[in-house]
């Protein structure tokens, strides 16, 4: 088993490719990481996530303590065997999904009490609480609990909130157990706030993380506001470190965001779209459910190397998306997996040859009119 490691294998400007090296492989960076919240990547078999060579995905602390719950998942052998999963799973904290889906939450000094939006009960979420959850799971990448405050915020509020997330991530260190092959990440937060992103990223490097993620993103902001707090942020992050945008996923912004050295994404996107019958294509994207397709016999995207990619018309895909057939999600999810998972290593191998101007310019000539503004 190796440690767990981060090496730089070379840059292109501010875009590098690396190598993470954990207890469940080894993953290719830049990377997309497919969202499988519950332990699935909704509407796709992992065998077919490893035909495409997915090297890591990413789960949620929040679902999977609500159901099935922390202690089962950890009787069955842990995550990765309870889904047949033997490659890296990184997990969020659960900090996010509770802001975004408990209607009843108490945030104190000690952590978050909140109400499931399930059924209702009670629970309470500290810092030592969310890491271990995640070692029950035996998640490869855990992440501190951290608070996400909402968009716009005040000043005074957004400083509190992102004091209040260096506290909760110094006590999700002590808590973390290192294990070989194993890491802990940190979030850094402060809203849309210049001083307080470089003061929460110094601070937290002071704790010496695994890696470091850009939380409080994907709240509201617009595609130029994103950057900008990309650029106050990394500027004072480590650079032997990875770094970890999150839930950050239109071609556009991943793009932009390598160009300016952030190694890890994830974003619901692909599987959403998937399921509501929309593509990512090398052409742009396109909607299926869109009446131009109905006599459309070519491929989804000839330029992808994946069955589903290459096998079905967008005429059939537009009737079954039309029909609400099970079937067109479980298609358009995986090719548009297949999508990120060609963009990456596109973005990766430009890295490695110096034309990463090159791919970024072909991909944004057909993806860049879908920001948001």
């Amino acid at each position: 088993m190796e440690n767990f490691e981060f090496l730089i294998k070379d840059y292109d400007g501010y875009a590098r490719a690396g190598l993470i090296k954990t207890a469940h492989g080894r993953i290719n960076t830049p990377v997309f990481m497919p969202v499988g919240t519950l332990g699935s990547v909704k509407s796709v078999f992992p065998s077919d996530l490893i035909k495409l060579k997915i090297e890591i995905i990413l789960a949620n602390t929040y679902h999977l303590m609500l159901r099935p719950g922390e202690d089962l998942i950890k009787k069955m052998g842990g995550l990765n065997k309870f889904m047949n999963w033997e490659k890296p799973i990184l997990t969020d904290s659960g900090g996010f999904q509770i802001w975004s889906l408990s209607k009843l939450r108490d945030i104190t000094e000690q952590g978050i009490n909140f109400m499931s939006h399930i059924d209702g009960k009670k629970y309470q979420l500290s810092p030592e609480k969310a890491i271990t959850i995640q070692q029950k799971l035996n998640s490869t990448i855990s992440m501190v609990l951290d608070e996400c405050t909402e968009h716009p915020a005040t000043y005074k509020r957004t400083k509190e909130s992102m004091e209040l997330t260096i506290r909760w991530a110094e006590r999700s260190k002590k808590k973390f157990s290192k294990r070989k092959g194993f890491g802990l990440f940190g979030i850094v937060q402060g809203g849309m706030y210049k001083d307080l992103r470089k003061f929460c990223s110094k601070e937290l490097t002071n704790f010496n993380f695994d890696g470091y993620a850009i939380g409080g993103l994907s709240v509201g902001e617009n595609h130029l506001e994103m950057i900008k707090v990309l650029d106050d942020t990394l500027e004072n992050l480590k650079i032997e470190k990875p770094r970890y945008l999150m839930g950050v996923g239109r071609p556009i912004d991943i793009i932009k965001s390598v160009e300016k050295g952030v190694d890890m994404f994830d974003c619901v996107l692909p599987t959403r779209f998937g399921r509501n019958g929309r593509a990512f294509t090398t052409y742009g994207e396109i909607n299926l459910r869109n009446s131009k397709f109905r006599y459309d016999s070519s491929p989804l995207d000839k330029n992808i190397d994946c069955y589903v990619s290459k096998s079905f018309s967008k005429s059939y895909i537009h009737h079954l998306t039309k029909s609400n057939e099970i079937l067109s999600s479980m298609i358009l999810s995986l090719h548009n997996i297949a999508f990120y998972k060609k963009m990456m290593s596109e973005i990766r191998e430009s890295i490695l040859k110096k034309e990463f101007n090159k791919i970024k310019n072909r991909y944004l000539k057909y993806h860049e009119n879908h920001q948001k503004t």
